[in-house]
């Protein structure tokens, strides 16, 4: 189907070359119908014959092999026997072709012109050989990028699973070493919450609703963690409609600020605000630092999403992170 298109497109491109040829010279000279269809006639087919000579012949063969002498004396040689075939044609059709009035074009003369009309046909066929190639590759390379990027965006998406898992389990590992009460409701938030990572994320984007009631269920469940002594002040404003997020983007900054920060002081809460206006999303999110508590594997959540952010939504988000002594502060502005 392609190539039945490229066909089409060719001969389309020489319908309207020959023709716009054949109505300049009719408009501008006394040619007469017969000498119209012997010049563009017959001259076109050999033009056009030495045009996909070289296209289709003499590049692949040679000037792609970087074959480049071999390929110069081609040229040379298409040119003068080429010339010489049209000289013969013209001889024939004497009368339409080399006579004008009562001079006859001398041999040379011909020659000339013929060659510079060869060497033109030669040049766009080239020319649009090397156009082809640049585009194909130019395509070829972005298709490569493209899924250079899809493996490691997939690589990226596939860390979070397990970091989050990871958290997860160790959290209720502490309940039920504890044989805490809600140990049961923990599993069940878990198993909602993967639930979500594992059948619902698998899209580009995905239902902001959906994501944010994700990220309302990891809060709870770790208020169950901390016995219902975790304090987040979590506010949603603007309205939630049909907007589409990346899935599992924001839940790195809430996530390290349970790890690293203080969530059972009542007078320092878990600062999170989420504001929407259209398609404009701002995200902040403040906690008091726990000195205590650091990540002695070194977190990959806030390279991750980072990285993320570049790949899928770069030029259309603003990330700031205040890292001080006693406080963290993180402030996304995202165009969904």
């Amino acid at each position: 189907m392609k190539r039945n298109w490229q066909i089409f497109w060719h001969v389309v491109f020489w319908v309207s070359l020959v023709s716009y040829f054949v109505y300049l010279a009719h408009s501008n000279s006394k040619m007469t119908a017969a000498q119209l269809a012997v010049i563009f006639g017959l001259f076109s087919v050999v033009n056009i014959g030495l045009f996909y000579l070289n296209y289709l012949y003499l590049i692949p063969k040679f000037l792609d092999k970087k074959r480049y002498r071999y390929y110069s004396l081609a040229l040379v040689v298409v040119i003068v026997v080429f010339a010489l075939g049209k000289y013969g044609l013209a001889s024939i059709f004497k009368a339409y072709i080399l006579v004008d009035g009562h001079k006859q074009t001398s041999f040379g003369t011909y020659m000339i012109s013929s060659c510079l009309t060869n060497i033109f046909f030669l040049f766009l066929s080239t020319a649009l050989k090397f156009g082809v190639d640049w585009f194909l590759n130019e395509r070829i390379q972005r298709d490569l990028e493209n899924q250079r990027l899809t493996a490691e965006l997939a690589f990226l998406k596939s860390q979070i699973n397990p970091h989050f898992l990871f958290n997860s389990l160790n959290s209720i590992y502490s309940l039920a070493y504890q044989k805490s009460d809600t140990t049961p409701e923990a599993i069940l938030k878990l198993s909602e919450i993967m639930r979500y990572m594992l059948y619902e994320s698998n899209d580009n984007k995905v239902d902001l609703s959906k994501e944010l009631q994700y990220l309302q269920n990891y809060i709870d469940l770790q208020k169950i963690r901390f016995g219902n002594k975790a304090f987040v002040d979590f506010k949603i404003t603007g309205e939630v409609g049909d907007q589409k997020i990346v899935p599992l983007l924001l839940i790195a900054f809430i996530e390290n600020a349970f790890k690293h920060g203080v969530a059972n002081d009542p007078s320092s809460p878990i600062c999170l605000r989420i504001n929407l206006d259209g398609t404009h999303l701002h995200f902040f999110m403040e906690n008091k630092k726990h000195m205590m508590n650091r990540d002695t594997e070194g977190g990959i959540g806030l390279n991750n999403v980072k990285r993320r952010l570049d790949l899928l939504y770069h030029g259309n988000y603003t990330l700031t992170i205040q890292d001080e002594p006693n406080t963290y502060t993180c402030e996304l502005s995202l165009v969904l």
